[in-house]
């Protein structure tokens, strides 16, 4: 795969989706609308969408298995899948939310690209709640970003809080899917995938255990450790945790570009029919992630 023409993103790709796994699926939706505020846009028997702006296109898709194991230790997958809020008092109203509705937090910190919260849903998977901070004033070292992992300061957030007493009013509706960080086999797998072959910039080696990537000049869209799943095999498919999560791409003619280059590397993918007579593509990491590359007014033939 080395040998192979690495391919370019456009900046404005990003994470656009995440499709998780869920045992309970009423569950699952009070925890992702209650708890945090999303709104249910689409509804099946078995499968929830949500937005945090209420319409199309969706950001969370749930989809119950029901009675799905727990993910087990040692295996790669989702290590959580990070939400973005468009500013601090967004980030801190949502705090504010999530303390009185008694939601348990596992850890905040402060990456100085950014502050962030830490939780589970119901069914273990991973989140992450966080605020990007100015681009200008991101620590880098040559072409990396230099994030690192401190203490945040909840108090200093909470003060950003509205206190107008107005009350709750769901998340933000400029919520966005900011990154999604994995747990892998093997970092140097990953990179020849995410860098390679997809053509993800890599933002961050400097981090002990991990590799960060990214399109543009983001810190990263895509993070990827080994912590606890060096060497470890997939989950098995009856558990809960990350089914597949979509990157769009935008430009003409890309989906074109992207097929050729597949092709060429003889990277094995699947075409997806998408609404509006659009499409997509799935392919597969090393480590059975599943990848849907979207791409704007695509029509894969």
């Amino acid at each position: 795969m080395s040998s192979i023409e690495q391919i370019k993103l456009p900046a404005e790709t990003h994470i656009a989706s995440a499709a998780l796994q869920v045992s309970n699926l009423e569950r699952a939706i009070s925890f992702y609308r209650d708890r945090l505020g999303f709104q249910v846009i689409e509804r099946q028997e078995r499968v929830a969408s949500l937005s945090a702006s209420g319409q199309p296109p969706h950001q969370i898709r749930l989809v119950e298995r029901p009675g799905a194991a727990p993910k087990p230790p040692r295996t790669t997958g989702l290590f959580h899948l990070a939400i973005r809020l468009p500013g601090r008092s967004a980030l801190a109203n949502l705090l504010l939310h999530m303390i009185q509705e008694h939601v348990n937090l596992q850890g905040a910190s402060d990456h100085r690209v950014s502050e962030a919260l830490y939780l589970s849903d119901p069914d273990g998977n991973g989140l992450e709640l966080y605020v990007d901070r100015p681009r200008d004033r991101w620590p880098r070292s040559g072409d990396q970003i230099e994030m690192t992992t401190e203490t945040l300061d909840i108090d200093d957030l909470l003060d950003q809080a509205d206190q107008t007493g107005a009350g709750w009013g769901g998340i933000h509706p400029g919520t966005e899917i900011g990154h999604i960080h994995l747990q892998v086999a093997d970092l140097i797998q990953t990179e020849a995938f995410y860098h390679n072959l997809l053509g993800f910039d890599v933002t961050q080696r400097s981090y002990p255990g991990a590799l960060f990537f990214a399109a543009g000049d983001y810190h990263h869209h895509i993070g990827a450790n080994i912590w606890s799943s060096r060497g470890a095999p997939p989950p098995p498919p009856e558990v809960v945790g990350l089914i597949s999560f979509a990157v769009r791409i935008p430009g003409q003619g890309k989906e074109e570009e992207f097929i050729r280059h597949l092709e060429s590397a003889r990277t094995l993918y699947d075409v997806l029919a998408g609404p509006n007579g659009g499409a997509s593509l799935m392919v597969s990491d090393p480590f059975a992630n599943l990848v849907e590359l979207i791409f704007d007014s695509a029509n894969i033939d």
